[in-house]
């Protein structure tokens, strides 16, 4: 408390303002003992202009406390020829007061603001009540300083995304799996883990595996959830795990493509995938423009006998079931990319047994910031060059993301299989995500209809093996074309409006498609739709 009076006490002298919650400034100057002589000299009026740069006269108006003796005074300069007068000792012990008193107040309000909860302030911008900040509150770009609420405390993990307004900029261009979040938030202990800090600090998890740095409870957990769902085959497979799919895919690319030097002047092997195939497989295949294989377009219309074909099923962006459009004859060979094939998107109406079989915690468990993906692979040679891709570009995969996602995937199998398990039944996710999808389907189509601009795919229905059901195709994109004569490109006109989506031209369509995340959370959701509505 005494600094806090000092503080206050050195802006009344200084004729400023009140700074902050009552720590001191960097500028603050404690209060002239009676007797030191202090003059309102060219380092007093210098320290003052200091003080009122540094937020001075941002507070209440203390005119009213300052001697009348110094605040007759012109400001900088002494009386010439005259001694600087001292201010009474009584209106030095009255201002001392008034400011101890002002200070407490303004503590006081400080504690029960910063205590108060934060919910409206993130809702809607701003507090019912203003709030000083300390002098060293940060400031925005344009020197403004910021609502400390609105700054995540030190240390404190991220949310992702900001929450959104109706006036927002809605973001659907990215598969951002944060529809998960609401499911997660319930399961209470079932999905957490306390890794000590000695753990998990070796490079090597089991150098038996010829995935070395698997973590064996990683392994188990990947193939007990393909088992309970039923849409793919794990007995005589290996397991490989990656940072996320996308260092698979590079890794498969690696693994199957003929080792350099094989031939002189032999050509890199052809990447393929029927359009619309999935945005990043060009960009990935040839960003480093790798000597070993190159984008070689739509396999639809792809001549020749060497080749690698990216099979997307439930496809990304149109959400189709696919199979293998070229022979595999030949040199040819073919990856499955499976990352949405489960329940909540699609019926299992088989259990896949290909070559080489990609998948992610991003889009099963919506887990995408924990970065571990897996691939399912039937030939030990082309598992342990993938492995070795993963060595050399990473040193292995994080053991305390694996581990992670190991107690993920334990969790939902646990609500399956251990139904005595409590609630267990409230915490089935395959479930739950096959809820929100049919109704966000549901919304998007009558947004679609009211609209009359745009079209959808229509629906599809198979019998799902794991639900015993009929179940209908709900993906995780959705393929929007826009049909209004005027609009050749829709993803701009969406943009307009304020709704950010990516081109069907990143897809290998027609720009009249654009590709829209339908995994979002709920508030960006229901504006996306409100505003889809509406647009005519």
């Amino acid at each position: 408390m005494p600094s806090a009076a000092l503080h206050l006490g050195t802006s009344v002298e200084a004729g400023g303002g009140f700074q902050g919650t009552g720590a001191m400034a960097p500028s603050a100057r404690l209060l002239t003992p009676k007797g030191a002589g202090a003059a309102a000299g060219p380092a007093q009026a210098q320290s003052r202009r200091e003080e009122t740069a540094n937020g001075g006269g941002a507070g209440p108006d203390l005119a009213a406390l300052r001697p009348t003796t110094t605040t007759n005074r012109p400001r900088g300069k002494a009386q010439a020829g005259k001694p600087s007068r001292r201010a009474p000792i009584w209106n030095l012990k009255a201002a001392v007061f008034a400011s101890v008193v002002l200070n407490v107040g303004l503590l006081v309000q400080h504690y029960v603001s910063s205590t108060a909860p934060s919910h409206h302030h993130h809702r809607q911008g701003h507090q019912a009540c203003p709030m000083h900040l300390d002098a060293g509150a940060s400031r925005d770009r344009r020197g403004r300083q910021e609502d400390p609420l609105s700054v995540p405390k030190a240390g404190a993990p991220s949310t992702g995304k900001p929450a959104v307004t109706p006036d927002s900029v809605i973001n659907l261009d990215h598969g951002d799996p944060t529809m998960f979040e609401e499911f997660w938030r319930g399961t209470g202990a079932a999905a957490e883990i306390v890794i000590p800090g000695w753990q998990t600090m070796s490079y090597f998890s089991d150098v038996g595996n010829v995935c070395w740095f698997l973590e064996p409870g990683l392994d188990q957990e990947v193939r007990r959830v393909h088992r309970l769902v039923g849409n793919a085959a794990v007995d005589g497979y290996h397991v490989v795990v990656g940072t996320g799919s996308t260092q698979l895919f590079m890794a498969a690319l690696y693994a199957l493509s003929p080792p350099a030097g094989a031939g002189a002047g032999a050509a890199p092997m052809s990447v393929v995938s029927t359009a619309p195939y999935y945005s990043s497989y060009p960009a990935v295949t040839d960003f480093l423009r790798s000597g070993l294989f190159r984008w070689a377009g739509d396999a639809s219309s792809f001549r020749g006998d060497t080749y690698i074909e990216l099979v997307c099923s439930p496809n990304n962006p149109d959400g189709a079931i696919r199979e293998a459009v070229l022979s595999s004859a030949g040199s040819g060979v073919a990856v499955h990319d499976l990352a949405y094939y489960w329940p909540q998107y699609t019926a299992i109406t088989k259990r896949a047994d290909h070559d080489v079989m990609l998948f992610t915690v991003s889009k099963s468990t919506g887990h995408a910031g924990t970065r571990i993906g897996w691939a399912l692979v039937k030939d030990r040679d082309v598992a342990r060059k993938m492995a070795k891709f993963i060595e050399l570009n990473t040193i292995g995969v994080s053991k305390d993301s694996q581990l992670r996602a190991a107690k993920v995937l334990r969790a939902v199998s646990d609500a399956y299989e251990l139904p005595e398990a409590g609630d267990a039944r409230r915490r089935r996710l395959f479930d739950y995500g096959r809820r929100k999808m049919v109704e966000r389907w549901r919304m998007l189509r009558g947004a679609a209809a009211a609209s009359g601009i745009f079209s959808l795919s229509e629906e599809t229905s198979a019998l799902c093996n794991f639900t015993k059901e009929m179940a209908v195709t709900n993906p995780a994109f959705a393929w929007l074309r826009c049909d209004r004569e005027d609009v050749e490109d829709c993803a701009g006109f969406l943009r307009a409006h304020r709704i950010l989506t990516r081109s069907g031209d990143q897809f290998g369509a027609d720009p009249r498609y654009v590709r829209v995340s339908m995994l979002d959370r709920d508030d960006a959701y229901d504006i996306f739709v409100k505003r889809l509505s509406s647009l005519r």
